[in-house]
């Protein structure tokens, strides 16, 4: 990776950090690992083709980012590429420079850190077009992994869930973010309704069904939650 990882990765299974460099083993960090494709763009073309791009009353950024996908994308089955482009994605969005007059001062240069490494994890995880989700790790359920990681509170893993999914509350960062993400083939998307509650993130395909995607959430993410704050370290007295 560019940046060395936090150690605090070492807490979950089937994950190995030494500095830059990270391993990990499918069998043991995925609940469910069904697919070993993932699509991607090539993150500066992204930058340069995509980026300055502006929507107009007839063509939505969406419908343009969904063009650049279907034009510059590729299947890649090497998890190493995957992860080295979401993290150029999320260094882009969770860029310093956002945290001066952002409205939230209790955000943290240290917790932008914390989001790139989390979310670059979970750009490994993965929804079919049907909606179903054919891999899926601890980053899913994210303050749930941030406080194994990082030994956040509740609080605070939800404060960065929110900022994670809420395209940092405003509407030019959205549109950055849209366009960002089609150097992962897609679109970010979470099953959390108006409060982090849980249910994750992936980057899906446009067109993905999310009633399907919400519905086998739904079903089976206790058991899986429940593993996840399993890993955290007991509570010092």
């Amino acid at each position: 990776m560019p940046t060395a990882f936090d150690p605090g990765w070492n807490r979950l299974p089937g994950v190995r950090v030494r500095g830059r460099r990270i391993d990990i083993d499918p069998a043991e960090y995925f609940f469910r690992f069904r697919s070993h494709t993932w699509l991607v763009a090539d993150w500066q073309r992204v930058r340069a083709e995509l980026m300055p791009v502006q929507e107009t009353a007839t063509h939505a950024l969406e419908q343009l980012a969904l063009e650049f996908i279907k034009t510059h994308a590729r299947p890649t089955d090497d998890p190493a590429l995957v992860l080295r482009t979401a993290y150029e994605v999320y260094a882009y969005l969770f860029r310093e420079e956002h945290l001066d007059g952002i409205g939230l001062p209790h955000l943290t240069r240290d917790h932008l850190r914390m989001l790139r490494e989390a979310a670059t994890l979970m750009a490994l995880n993965k929804v079919e077009l049907d909606g179903h989700i054919s891999n899926i790790g601890p980053c899913w359920f994210f303050p749930a992994a941030t406080s194994v990681v990082f030994g956040l509170d509740d609080p605070t893993g939800a404060m960065l869930d929110e900022v994670y999914h809420g395209g940092w509350f405003n509407e030019h960062r959205r549109l950055e973010s849209i366009k960002a993400h089609a150097a992962l083939g897609g679109r970010l998307v979470h099953g959390c309704q108006a409060v982090p509650d849980q249910s994750g993130g992936v980057v899906a395909p446009y067109g993905a069904s999310m009633p399907s995607f919400r519905a086998e959430l739904d079903a089976l993410k206790a058991g899986w939650l429940a593993e996840v704050y399993s890993y955290r370290a007991p509570a010092t007295s």
